[in-house]
């Protein structure tokens, strides 16, 4: 009780009244979740039968390779009960081909090196560090790093737990990609009364994500020479040492080479004054996140810097090239009044505005236009827009400009405040759906991505941005294909598949009165079979998440064999 009090006092300094009161309509909701997600747990993520236990084995035995996985775990003054349970989950793993390398930080209470001495003396896996000295949890980490021997490193917290079949999913994912430096699982928060809740569903590697909070976190598996490469943990960051530990491990690989299992293997124990239950209990935490951030974006070249975001996440801002670019609006139109009114409220000074004719969006027409144009990004709008953000357009080219990038779309709600698009996920009921629809606009989303920049497949034509070179470097639409719908998704789809990251910002706002729903027919079947592998499995959406709506909710079942 005391401990919300507590939260509630910050989130008034930091938010005022109706942050509170957002923060109990999310609690009301989280309950409600919560309760489902055990429900989820019962029926698709109880222990294997023993039937399906014999075929992991069977699976271990086939495995063509069989790394040592080195699990790493810091251990500091942890009550007894949870030391011993994060010990038991590494000794009941599936996998048997484990060391687990244990560095005590010169803990006082003598309980700590008992429970070490009697699980090292039962398993000759286990090998124990005494510090001699507390140097925290970084230093604590790298002595515990120095004792691994095996080809990829786990890491693991004193108080947490791995799933018992973490290490086998780790290794299956190994053997089907076997260059891969880096992995990461789903994972969900486990309560001092043993309830699983909060689960974090993620998508497959998405930077922009990365960027506005840790992806990674766990469970995170590393190639151990990496870790060696770049001298592990840096002291200075505790509280977001994993967060700099992976963003300098993304510095020596590539994309590919990153690997997302899509199960939840591990669990993150919420108690009382742990990051997991409040992520405000360790505010220094949040700012040294963002100085890592900014050190990334130091040594790679980017011109950007990290802010605090949503809460106490992150929001990477990129600069504007002087003079600025020529931005070409291509609107349909409602009349004079609407258009002086949009450019108006836009800050973003130097615009180009091209009308095309009222109504639905003819992909063909859209295309002329954009090749006529002007301005060096274009920037597609339903007629409708009205704009919330002064900056919003500014934050559109700000990424778009940037190389790697191809389409960049905002946060679109409907006057009554509910999202309209937060990005485009495939394969919902048969074909394209828009992630978090109806969503209350200030709401917090699935897994915080309502307000967090992130990677999607696709974004809508409503409104986006992309640099004009990209757009006729990339054939444009395909109008001849796609000449009333699906010529926005196709477009991105492209872009996707050569390389490119399309982004969604809710740094830029606005909102529409126009509804646009996607049709089934010709068009739609065209387009799932020039993108049949995103359909069957959109990178950006988990598959434990329903197909059947738009509002990210559960899957019964989830789209994934059990083992």
């Amino acid at each position: 009780m005391l401990r919300d009090f507590r939260k509630a006092q910050r989130v008034l300094g930091r938010e005022g009244a109706r942050g509170v009161y957002k923060g109990i309509l999310r609690r009301i909701e989280n309950v409600r979740r919560n309760r489902l997600y055990r429900e989820w747990v019962a029926k698709y993520d109880d222990p294997l039968a023993d039937s399906e236990m014999t075929g992991v084995a069977n699976a271990i035995n086939d495995f063509r390779l069989k790394p040592r996985i080195s699990v790493v775990m810091p251990v500091y003054n942890i009550e007894e009960k949870w030391l011993r349970k994060a010990i038991e989950s590494v000794l009941h793993q599936s996998y048997p081909y484990w060391e687990f390398c244990i560095a005590d930080d010169n803990s006082p209470s003598s309980h700590i090196r008992r429970i070490l001495d009697e699980y090292a003396s039962r398993d000759n896996r286990i090998r124990i560090e005494y510090r001699t000295q507390n140097g925290h949890i970084s230093a604590a980490s790298n002595s515990a790093l120095e004792c691994a021997t095996g080809e990829f490193t786990a890491l693991l917290d004193h108080d947490d737990e791995l799933a018992p079949n973490a290490l086998y999913f780790v290794v299956k994912e190994i053997n089907a990609h076997p260059t891969v430096d880096m992995i990461y699982s789903d994972e969900d928060l486990i309560d001092i009364r043993g309830q699983r809740i909060w689960p974090k569903l993620k998508p497959d590697w998405s930077p922009e994500l990365f960027y506005s909070l840790n992806l990674i976190t766990h469970l995170s598996v590393y190639r151990t020479s990496i870790l060696r490469q770049i001298g592990g943990f840096r002291e200075g960051f505790e509280g977001s040492q994993d967060y700099d530990l992976a963003l300098r491990v993304y510095e020596r690989t590539d994309p590919e080479r990153i690997r997302h299992i899509p199960r939840i293997l591990y669990h993150w124990r919420a108690i009382p004054g742990s990051v997991a239950l409040d992520s405000g209990e360790k505010g220094y935490a949040h700012d040294r996140a963002r100085q890592s951030l900014d050190d990334y974006f130091s040594r790679n070249e980017v011109n950007a810097s990290s802010v605090p975001g949503f809460g106490v996440l992150h929001r990477a801002v990129y600069s504007l090239p002087e003079p600025l670019p020529l931005v070409s609006l291509i609107i349909s139109t409602e009349g004079k009044r609407s258009i002086e009114r949009l450019v108006a409220k836009t800050s973003y000074a130097n615009v180009e505005i091209i009308l095309t004719d009222q109504g639905h969006p003819f992909f063909s027409e859209l295309d002329r236009a954009a090749r006529s144009a002007s301005g060096s990004v274009l920037c597609f709008l339903d007629a409708s827009t009205v704009i919330k953000t002064s900056e919003w357009l500014a934050e559109l080219v700000s990424n778009a400009l940037r190389g790697s990038i191809g389409v960049v779309g905002p946060k679109i709600s409907y006057p009554d405040r509910k999202i309209k698009s937060a990005g485009l996920v495939l394969g919902i009921d048969g074909g394209v759906g828009r992630a978090h629809h109806r969503w209350r606009s200030d709401s917090v989303g699935n897994f915080f991505r309502l307000q967090v920049a992130q990677n999607v497949s696709a974004l809508p034509i409503d409104c986006f941005a992309i640099r004009k070179d990209v757009f006729i470097e990339n054939k444009g639409f395909d109008a001849k294909a796609f000449p009333r719908e699906y010529g926005d998704v196709d477009l991105c789809l492209r872009l996707l598949d050569r390389g490119y990251r399309n982004v969604w910002t809710p740094w830029a706002e606005v909102t529409q009165k126009t509804e646009h729903k996607f049709k089934k027919g010709a068009e739609l079947d065209l387009l799932k079979m020039r993108w049949a592998k995103y359909f069957e499995n959109d990178p950006y959406y988990n598959p434990n998440l329903t197909a059947d709506a738009e509002d990210l909710s559960l899957a019964f079942p989830p789209r994934i064999s059990k083992i």
